[in-house]
C-alpha cells in the first residue's frame, strides 16, 4: 500500500496547493512505496506566514515550556522507535540494524538534549570598571530555515529543528524529498505533542521547488542547511544579498590517517572499516581516503581487504546485513560512474567495483559492493570529488609531512581520523590538520557539546551545543550606567 505523505502548516497536514505528487521509492527494490507532496512558492509562503504569526507568542513561551514539548515529541519518537526505523530503512536502502541502533536514537537523542541545553544556557555580563554594568541578551531570531540531507534524515533533521525551537525561533523545515518519510512523521507527532500552531512547519518538495523560495524569503532570518557544496555554495549566495544568518555543513573527502605505530587491534581495524563503509558510505563524514604509513601498507591492506570482502551486502531487513541500498538510481548511477572514472585514472580496484544483485524481493534494488581502490595519485579526481558511496582509496605515505599535505591537500575540510600510540604526534597532527573535526584512535565519537561542522568546501559556521544555540539567536548587549 502506498503511504500519502503531508505537509505541517499552520498546526494542519495539508496536501502541496498543486495536487501535485512526487514518487518516493524504496532504495531496495526499486519500488514506488510512497508519494510526497511536490510543494512550491505558494506553500512555502503559507508555512512562512504561519510561523510569522506564531513567532512572537513562541518567542515568549517560557523555555520551560519549550523544552516540555521538544522532551514529550522525544517521548514520541522513542515510542515509535521501531516504526520508525523500518520506515527510515524502507526510504534510504540502509540496514534496518542501523536505523534502530544509530538514526532514531540519536534523533531522540538531539531533542532530548536541546531540551536540556536551553535550561542552562546562560549569558555574559561585563563590569565596566565602576561605570557601568553590560549585559547581552541572546533573543530569537523570528522565522528560520532547516533544510537537513537525504543519508541521514531524522537524524539530521532534528539536529536542527530542535535547537531552532528550543531558543524560540519559528521553524519552516525542509527534508530531503529522496527520503521525506520520517520527517512527514515527525509532522504528524509534533501535533500530537501539542507545538503551538505555526510554531513548527515542514513544507515537503523538491529544491527548486521548496528549497529555493524558502531561503529567498524575505521573512526568513537565518537558513541552517547540509547537503551538498554546489547546494551550499547557492544558497550562500541567495542570502548574501539580504544579509542573512547561514550555517552550512556540506560535503567531505576525508582521511583516515594510519601510521606505522597505531594499534591495529581487531577493534580498531573494524572501526577503520567501519568508518569507510558505514551506512553504505553515505555519510558526509566517512573516510574515503585511507592513508597508510609505508612500512605497514602491505600488511595492513591485506587485513583491511579481508575485512571489507567479508562485508555482507544484502536485504536491508536481515540482521546480517552489513551494507544495504545507494538511496536512488541517479545515487547508484553516480557511483558506479565514479568507479569506472577510477579504473580510466589508472586506479586498480582490489575489492568491489561492481553492482551486486541481491535475490528475493531486492532483485531491483541499487546496491554496489564494498570497493577498495588502490595507485591513485592524491590529485586524481577520484580523491578529490566526493563520491559518497562505498568507495575507499588506499594511499601510502613515508613520513608526518607527507601524512598532512596528502591529507590536507583537497579542497574539504570536514573531518578526519588518525591512528597512533605516539600521542605527542597525534596532538601534533590534529593542530596542522585542516579540518573542522579530528578523531584520535576513533572515529564517529560524538559528544553534542561540541562544535561540528567543516572548513574549506566543508562549511560555514558550526552546529551543535552552544554553537547551536547562538546561531539561532541574536545577541543584543544592554549597558546600564550606574
Amino acid at each position: 500500500m502506498t503511504r500519502a505523505l503531508a505537509n505541517l502548516v499552520d498546526g494542519d497536514l495539508r496536501p502541496a496547493r498543486s495536487g501535485r505528487t512526487l514518487d518516493v521509492h524504496e532504495p531496495a527494490t526499486g519500488a514506488v512505496f510512497a508519494r510526497c507532496p511536490d510543494c512550491g512558492a505558494d506553500d512555502v509562503g503559507e508555512a512562512v506566514d504561519a510561523a510569522r504569526r506564531a513567532a512572537p507568542g513562541w518567542a515568549a513561551t517560557p523555555a520551560a515550556e519549550r523544552a516540555r514539548l521538544l522532551h514529550r515529541l522525544a517521548d514520541l519518537v522513542e515510542a515509535e522507535l521501531d516504526a520508525l526505523a523500518e520506515l527510515e530503512s524502507q526510504d534510504t536502502g540502509k540496514p534496518l540494524r542501523l536505523a534502530r541502533e544509530l538514526d532514531i536514537p540519536r534523533a531522540v537523542a538531539n531533542l532530548r538534549f536541546f531540551a536540556g541545553a536551553i535550561g542552562h544556557w546562560s549569558s555574559e555580563a561585563h563590569a565596566t570598571d565602576d561605570l557601568a554594568l553590560n549585559y547581552t541578551l541572546r533573543q530569537p531570531l523570528g522565522v528560520v530555515a532547516c533544510i537537513s540531507p537525504w543519508n541521514l534524515p531524522l537524524y539530521l533533521f532534528t539536529w536542527k529543528v530542535a535547537p531552532a525551537l528550543a531558543t524560540g525561533n519559528a521553524v519552516v523545515a525542509k527534508p530531503s524529498e529522496v527520503t521525506p518519510c520520517t520527517a512527514a512523521r515527525l509532522g504528524e507527532l509534533a501535533i500530537e505533542a501539542g507545538f503551538p500552531r505555526g510554531a513548527f512547519n515542514i513544507v515537503l518538495g523538491t529544491g527548486p521547488g521548496v528549497g529555493q523560495p524558502l531561503v529567498e524569503h524575505p521573512a526568513v532570518k537565518a537558513v541552517s542547511f547540509t547537503g551538498s557544496t554546489r547546494t551550499g555554495a547557492a544558497i550562500a549566495a541567495a542570502t548574501a544579498k539580504r544579509f542573512r544568518k547561514v550555517s552550512l555543513e556540506m560535503g567531505g573527502k576525508n582521511p583516515a590517517i594510519v601510521f606505522a605505530d597505531a594499534d591495529l587491534s581487531d577493534d580498531n581495524l573494524d572501526t577503520i572499516v567501519r568508518s569507510g563503509f558505514a551506512n553504505q558510505g553515505e555519510i558526509c563524514l566517512c573516510g574515503s581516503r585511507l592513508l597508510v604509513q609505508r612500512p605497514i601498507y602491505d600488511a595492513f591492506r591485506e587485513r583491511y581487504l579481508g575485512r571489507v570482502r567479508a562485508l555482507r551486502v544484502g536485504d536491508p531487513r536481515e540482521a546480517s546485513t552489513d551494507l544495504g541500498a545507494l538511496v536512488s538510481q541517479a545515487h547508484f548511477d553516480k557511483v558506479t560512474g565514479c568507479i569506472e572514472r577510477a579504473r580510466a585514472e589508472g586506479g586498480r580496484v582490489l575489492c568491489g567495483g561492481t553492482p551486486v544483485r541481491v535475490e528475493g524481493r531486492c532483485a531491483n534494488g541499487w546496491f554496489v559492493a564494498p570497493t577498495v581502490i588502490e595507485g591513485l595519485a592524491n590529485d586524481a579526481t577520484t580523491n578529490q570529488d566526493e563520491i559518497f558511496g562505498p568507495v575507499v582509496t588506499l594511499i601510502p605515505f613515508d613520513d608526518d609531512d607527507e601524512a598532512i599535505a596528502l591529507a590536507n591537500g583537497t579542497g574539504y575540510g570536514l573531518a578526519a581520523s588518525l591512528w597512533t600510540r605516539d600521542l605527542a604526534r597525534a596532538h601534533r597532527a590534529a593542530a596542522r590538520l585542516e579540518f573542522g573535526i579530528v578523531w584520535i584512535n576513533c572515529w564517529l565519537l560524538r559528544d553534542l557539546r561540541t562544535p561540528f561542522g567543516g572548513v574549506k568546501n566543508s562549511g560555514v559556521g558550526r552546529e551543535g551545543g552552544v554553537d547551536a544555540l547562538r546561531f539561532f539567536t541574536e545577541p543584543k548587549n544592554v549597558c546600564i550606567r550606574f
